[in-house]
């Protein structure tokens, strides 16, 4: 239902999956092989995979944290978009490359589910795409020193209220990793 024309397609969104970003993440292995599942069932159908990598002035890029975790490997053809914002989509070429495959679904994983996830769900929504969260694939970790829930609460509140989130002519869904479908 997406209310960009003529984009059919669907993308998997691997965010930020870097070994300083989900270091001590909660359930961090599970998520990250959830991650995996979905990445090779993607390549299996033929779907994009498109990889964002995230540096700032603690993420420093080329840095042993801010690579990708070793258990995901993107391939070379998969498009790999650097940003320095919390939205995917902001000062980046995100839009061009799902533009080029025609995609206008989202199937959304990674980390930090309470910044980079959050931010690049709601930029996609308003953008126009439909979005698919998965529940059990992205993370956050515990920040509750700070005042933030504990992580499983933050996981379980936007696996929630992402589910109710509606605008014209755009879905928001709430999947697992085994209810998963790339294609209707």
């Amino acid at each position: 239902m997406t209310t960009l024309a003529d984009r059919p397609h669907t993308a998997l969104l691997v965010i930020d999956v870097q070994k300083g970003v989900v270091d001590g993440a909660h359930q961090r292995d599970a998520v990250v092989a959830n991650i995996g599942t979905l990445v090779e069932k993607a390549r299996a159908e033929g779907v994009p995979v498109v990889w964002v990598q995230h540096s700032d002035e603690d993420l420093a890029k080329g840095s042993d944290a801010w690579e990708y975790v070793p258990e995901l490997t993107r391939q070379d053809p998969e498009p790999l978009v650097h940003k320095t914002f919390g939205d995917s989509f902001e000062d980046t070429d995100l839009e061009e490359i799902l533009a080029g495959a025609g995609v206008g679904r989202l199937v959304v994983t990674g980390a930090q589910t309470d910044a980079c996830i959050r931010a690049t769900i709601h930029g996609a929504f308003v953008r126009g795409y439909d979005v698919t969260l998965v529940a059990d694939a992205h993370t956050a970790s515990d920040n509750s020193a700070w005042g933030s829930p504990p992580p499983d609460q933050v996981i379980a509140h936007t696996n929630l209220y992402w589910r109710y989130q509606t605008a014209p002519g755009r879905v928001a869904v709430v999947a697992g990793t085994k209810d998963v479908r790339f294609r209707d």
